[in-house]
């Protein structure tokens, strides 16, 4: 059967820890990562009822969107629904994971899951992460007469294996350059190539790949293994180039242009939502930014790229007068806005395990955020 680390490693596969933000708390939150998956509930936020009805119907995981924990829990005492759920999930032997704002950042993520819902195309990401990338460089030695020999292109394989040379959707991506590598080998070396003691000049082949900086030890570690050298020349820059399939946000386009009152009444059929919250704008609605959660620290920015309508939550009364009536801010509250990451969550879970175990969605409610329309 498989594990809570096995699930743990697929979803990080899918939304590396590297991604959320400082002040997150993704991953497991509490659990054996031994343990044999019996069934997942999915819900957006855990609670001690969420893990009540995890236990009633079997399922010793729960898979969440927020994590309980953001800061450290100093004793557990029952104080607060945060230890009060921590100790319901400890004595039930129920492992809690939460894909929080890790999720939130990739390209196939929350964000994506909310444009979809409101029929967006032509998608990206808003504010795309700097500072997350870095060039890699090697030499490896060119011997274009012995087709057997193509070194270059054994080490670009376990390069590309370990998870370099992406570049927004174009794979195994690199930079060659021919050149002349000259060195003296001393005492005690095993050379693939030369003589010790002797100055020698061999063709070689100057690689460039990109990669993510949190695979950084998986791909030294597949240079060095399939590098001929016994010391392996490599350069590692860390760059501030935005990755462009990473960040906060996403700006599409609908089909068709909008008026802003069919707008709204597009988010709230799409959504399921009684209220929209919205600044005035008199244009038509086309362009649409959006961010799933509290995302009104990206008003700035949709208004940036050209949005007509922002959608996100948790909007503050002074920070809707940010637009001064360049785009429609809207807030649908942030639990509407991020209720659909459950899907998300399903599908990672069946694409790689099947029906291996139960995957379920909670039916315990967790909106703290009530109605009256």
């Amino acid at each position: 059967m498989p594990t809570v680390q096995d699930l743990a490693r697929h979803l990080e596969a899918a939304a590396p820890l590297a991604y959320q933000e400082s002040y997150d708390n993704a991953g497991l939150q509490c659990g054996l990562p031994e343990a044999e998956i019996t069934g997942v509930l999915i819900a957006l936020d855990c609670t001690p009822a969420v893990v009540a009805e995890a236990v009633r119907r079997g399922c010793n995981v729960v898979l969440c969107h927020h994590p309980v924990i953001f800061r450290p829990l100093k004793r557990l005492t029952g104080k607060g629904l945060v230890e009060q759920t921590i100790m319901a999930a400890l004595r039930a032997d129920v492992a809690i994971y939460a894909a929080h704002t890790n999720l939130d950042n990739v390209r196939q993520g929350v964000n994506a899951k909310l444009a979809a819902k409101l029929g967006l195309e032509k998608t990206r990401i808003l504010a795309p992460q700097t500072g997350i990338l870095a060039r890699l460089t090697t030499y490896v030695p060119n011997r274009p007469e012995d087709q057997q020999a193509d070194v270059a292109g054994r080490v670009l394989a376990a390069l590309y294996a370990a998870g370099a040379g992406q570049v927004g959707d174009y794979k195994n991506c690199s930079f060659r350059q021919e050149g002349t590598g000259t060195f003296t080998l001393g005492a005690g070396t095993q050379p693939a190539i030369g003589v010790q003691d002797q100055a020698t000049e061999v063709a070689e082949v100057r690689l460039e790949v990109l990669l993510p900086l949190h695979r950084q030890a998986a791909v030294l570690a597949a240079l060095r293994q399939a590098h001929p050298y016994e010391e392996v020349a490599y350069e590692l820059i860390k760059l501030e180039n935005q990755h462009q399939e990473v960040g906060a946000g996403m700006v599409g386009e609908l089909p068709e242009a909008l008026s802003p009152a069919a707008f709204r009444q597009h988010l709230k059929a799409a959504l399921g939502v009684p209220v929209v919250k919205y600044t005035s704008f008199e244009k038509d609605i086309k362009k649409v930014a959006l961010c799933g959660g509290a995302g009104s620290f990206l008003t700035g920015t949709a208004v940036g790229v050209g949005a007509d309508a922002y959608v996100t939550g948790d909007v503050k009364y002074h920070e809707f007068f940010a637009p001064e009536g360049r785009l429609m801010l809207c807030d649908v509250g942030h639990f509407e806005s991020e209720q659909f990451t459950g899907e998300i969550f399903r599908d990672l879970l069946l694409a790689r395990f099947g029906r291996t175990f139960a995957v379920l969605f909670a039916e315990t409610p967790t909106n703290p955020v009530q109605y009256d329309c």
